[in-house]
């Protein structure tokens, strides 16, 4: 273990409470759980919660399918095929994951595979078949057997959205409230979690009381200028629960995506992994194949190796992108990859012919909540799930298609868990919060859009795909300044608490990058490049403070044994 660091972990005292909280004030819906995010591990706890008997409401903070599910392009890994086998998926999740998955959650998530394709496929889910009518299974980065699934191609998120929300709708249990953002979480008079503070869509406070609060929020994209993430992707979870009290563990681990298209003033659309797993290649601005020198699996090698690859590719050749070649790839691209190729031509590229522009762009928090076996925090009454959370399936890198397979097995699993441990919770027992008054009278304002882009510049120049102790060290005070000047200026609004929980998660990440001073699966510093076994470690992060205010943070270092570690790359 590790003591604290006062040197970097010491940061601006904020309060627990982003808004006052009075009973008399806002109207409370009663429910046995609430579930915090309507995507796959979102819909699946609540699907499994209301299986078992149990009132649930679903809040999303925007439309029901606006989620990272929705834009998943590529698929779900699952052990479906004879010529593969369950141990064969777990060594391939433990060697990306660099020492630091445990062995016992991926095989735990990985058994559970089959059964979660089923569930699905009774809900109504069509997969892409052979033309034999089997399960079509597609190959991707770091797995050694072909077990992905898709469906439409490269709309597996899609189709999954829809029949987990299909479900969603017609569970007598279950009730969704969509637009309906959650500011703070409500706690007892013995410190247990028992309900959200919200805001609706027409800007009304109200509260959901329930024994069971489950934080499926996804991840935090939004951090940065470069993601494959929408919008309502900002850490809110995270923030949550770090400022209810809950450990975040490796909250320095961010995948970032080898192939998101970059054409100026366009989104960063993702190009799937599915693209490389056909046959398509990267190439540099002169033509050259780098994938070849750069791991022995080319295209098709870990996404942080091919990350790194690009970035370093496009700084020798001094270009903002390197290109994807599908000229290679057997059969009709436009057929393979519909969405893929609609949104390049919109921009005059035709995928068959064309070289695709990409570059990395955030894709996925690894790290989050650390949660036991069936999701619980270390705060009670507090569960998380999916890619808020951190599980010990991903270790230090996820494996590609692994997040869809591990919200769909542990969502459902967590669902009968908080069904299961249901409690009442009485009116007069909710903690009452007095309103936030650390807002200064001034005259001068807070842009909050110029703060929130100067943010995710920040996080892009500074704790992006290869990161140095300078920089981490640059980034602090910034964050710390605008941490303090948002929460003292800014408006009460859904842009403000949004930003203070962007801010929160990158303040975490940052000093957690700085205090691993190594290089091991997404986080690479160029001042430690080699892997230090000191730390086959996870970094553990607690506000420290009283029950309102938020006045340090403590960095704990918590070694995997040697037997584990052994285990997990072997």
């Amino acid at each position: 273990m590790m003591d604290p660091l006062p040197s970097i972990a010491d940061q601006p005292t904020v309060p627990r409470a982003l808004q006052g909280f009075r009973l008399t004030e806002v109207p409370l819906y009663r429910f046995d759980c609430v579930v915090l995010g309507s995507g796959a591990a979102g819909c699946c706890a609540a699907l499994s919660a209301g299986d078992e008997g149990a009132a649930v409401a679903v809040l999303s903070k925007s439309g029901l399918s606006e989620s990272n599910t929705r834009y998943a392009q590529g698929g779900v890994a699952a052990v479906l095929s004879a010529s593969d086998s369950l141990d064969s998926h777990v060594a391939d999740t433990c060697l990306v994951g660099c020492g630091l998955s445990d062995p016992e959650v991926v095989r735990d998530v990985v058994s559970g595979g089959p059964d979660a394709i089923r569930r699905l496929q009774h809900w109504g889910a069509r997969f892409d078949r052979t033309r034999q009518g089997d399960l079509a299974l597609g190959r991707e980065g770091g797995h050694s057997h072909p077990r992905v699934l898709h469906a439409l191609g490269d709309a597996t998120g899609l189709e999954i959205q829809r029949t987990l929300l299909t479900a969603i709708e017609s569970h007598p249990r279950v009730t969704a409230f969509g637009n309906t953002y959650a500011i703070d979480l409500l706690f007892d008079e013995n410190g247990r979690v028992c309900g959200v503070l919200a805001e609706n869509g027409q800007g009304d406070r109200v509260g959901f009381t329930a024994g069971q609060v489950i934080l499926a929020t996804g991840g935090a994209g939004q951090l940065y200028r470069e993601t494959t993430n929408p919008v309502i992707a900002t850490g809110d979870g995270v923030a949550l629960a770090f400022r209810a009290g809950a450990t975040i563990r490796d909250p320095e681990f961010f995948q970032f995506h080898p192939t998101c298209l970059y054409i100026a003033g366009a989104a960063r659309v993702l190009v799937s992994e599915i693209v490389r797993g056909a046959g398509g290649q990267l190439r540099d601005r002169n033509g050259r194949r780098f994938m070849l020198d750069a791991h022995p699996d080319a295209e098709l090698a870990p996404r942080d190796v091919v990350s790194r690859a690009v970035f370093e590719t496009m700084v020798a050749t001094d270009d903002t992108s390197v290109y994807l070649d599908l000229s290679n790839v057997e059969g009709d691209s436009h057929v393979l990859f519909p969405s893929i190729s609609r949104t390049c031509r919109l921009f005059g590229i035709d995928i068959a012919r064309d070289p695709i522009p990409v570059r990395p762009g955030l894709h996925y928090m690894v790290g989050g909540i650390k949660v036991d076996a069936d999701g619980r925090t270390d705060v009670n009454g507090l569960w998380a799930v999916g890619e808020c959370a951190s599980t010990g399936l991903h270790g230090a890198n996820r494996l590609a298609s692994n997040s869809l397979l591990e919200g769909l097995v542990l969502g459902y699993r967590l669902g009968r868990a908080a069904a299961a441990s249901v409690e009442d919770v009485r009116r007069g027992a909710i903690r009452q919060v007095a309103a936030v008054d650390e807002r200064c009278q001034s005259d001068v304002a807070v842009n909050i859009q110029d703060v929130t882009y100067s943010l995710k510049s920040l996080m892009w120049r500074q704790m992006g795909v290869v990161r140095d102790g300078a920089k981490l060290l640059d980034a602090l005070p910034k964050i710390d300044l605008w941490t303090r000047a948002v929460a003292a200026l800014a408006p009460p609004s859904r842009a403000t608490w949004e930003l203070l929980n962007m801010l929160s998660v990158a303040r975490l990440s940052v000093v957690a990058a700085l205090a691993r001073r190594e290089s091991r699966g997404v986080h690479f510093r160029s001042d430690f490049p080699q892997t230090d076994e000191a730390w086959c470690a996870h970094s553990e992060l607690r506000a420290l403070g009283g029950p309102d205010k938020i006045e340090g943070l403590s960095l704990t270092r918590m070694p995997r044994s040697a037997e584990a570690s052994k285990a997990s790359i072997a």
